[in-house]
């Protein structure tokens, strides 16, 4: 049965714009020393969902690395120049957990120039690579107001083995420094809180049942929902990683073959735009 709201609600429709060597999984078997002499797939996947985004007239918010932008200046023109929204999420793919506070700093004001110079646009929204803000770093937004940003999506309320806020909000809430953070969706169930925002999850699920689980949420929470996921989640061909774990290789690699479809569907269900849009401009 179609759920009558998807017509009404705007949800938020986001990218990690980062390449498949450079995910928090292969951090322990690929060096970042490396990334260099690695054969970049990220520029032309990102390419594809443009198109798919355009095929769908669908705004999307671009968490970008600075070191993605760097390299390929011409696909951070062509998402700014579509009409999309342009936001870091940060230089090298570093956890926040594991920088000092003036690290994290140096890290994202890299990003974010690296980001502007190139766009010609503010760079106002952040993503921490792997959601990694939580009890130990809250001086991160600290920096991120300093740094001029607006808004963070940067904490997951859920369990997790590499990240997790399972007891921070739910919903988008104004922190006490002076900025927005805006936490991935997630359903209570039994007392805990299930992820739903996308990525691994919804490449592990069939269709239906995240569609049903982003319904739900929209029904019960009466919130927009956000989507997130990552270019080289369409790309079946990316080459596979020796040496990474048999979780790590199940994680990344499952159902690869099936996630493009599965977006095509996710952007005919529900009508979709930015992050900006959504949760700032829009908000009452």
């Amino acid at each position: 049965m179609k759920f009558e709201m998807n017509d009404s609600i705007v949800n938020a429709m986001t990218v990690d714009v980062e390449d498949y060597f450079q995910v928090s999984a292969f951090e322990d078997v690929i060096a970042r020393s490396e990334w260099s002499k690695l054969s970049l797939r990220v520029e032309r996947n990102t390419f594809r969902l443009l198109e798919l985004f355009a095929q769908y007239n669908v705004k999307c918010t671009f968490f970008t690395l600075g070191w993605v932008a760097k390299r390929c200046p011409e696909l951070i023109k062509a998402i700014v120049e579509q009409g999309h929204e342009l936001a870091s999420h940060g230089y090298g793919h570093q956890r926040a957990t594991l920088m000092s506070q003036q690290e994290f700093f140096n890290d994202v004001e890299r990003s974010k120039k690296t980001l502007e110079d190139i766009s010609g646009c503010e760079v106002l929204g952040y993503r921490a690579p792997s959601f990694s803000i939580n009890d130990s770093n809250t001086w991160a937004y600290d920096v991120l107001v300093e740094l001029g940003f607006k808004y963070s999506s940067s904490t997951y309320p859920i369990v997790h083995d590499l990240y997790g806020v399972p007891q921070w909000p739910r919903f988008k809430y104004h922190r006490d420094e002076g900025i927005v953070e805006i936490p991935i969706p997630t359903l209570r169930k039994a007392g805990r809180n299930i992820g739903i925002g996308g990525g691994g999850y919804f490449r592990l699920y069939p269709y239906w049942m995240s569609k049903r689980r982003i319904d739900k949420y929209i029904m019960q929470e009466k919130q927009p929902y956000s989507f997130y996921f990552h270019p080289w989640e369409i790309d079946q061909e990316q080459p596979k990683v020796a040496g990474a774990s048999l979780k790590s290789k199940i994680r990344h690699y499952i159902n690869l073959s099936r996630m493009e479809g599965k977006i095509e569907r996710l952007l005919e269900d529900y009508q979709w735009s930015t992050m900006q849009d959504v949760y700032l401009t829009n908000a009452s």
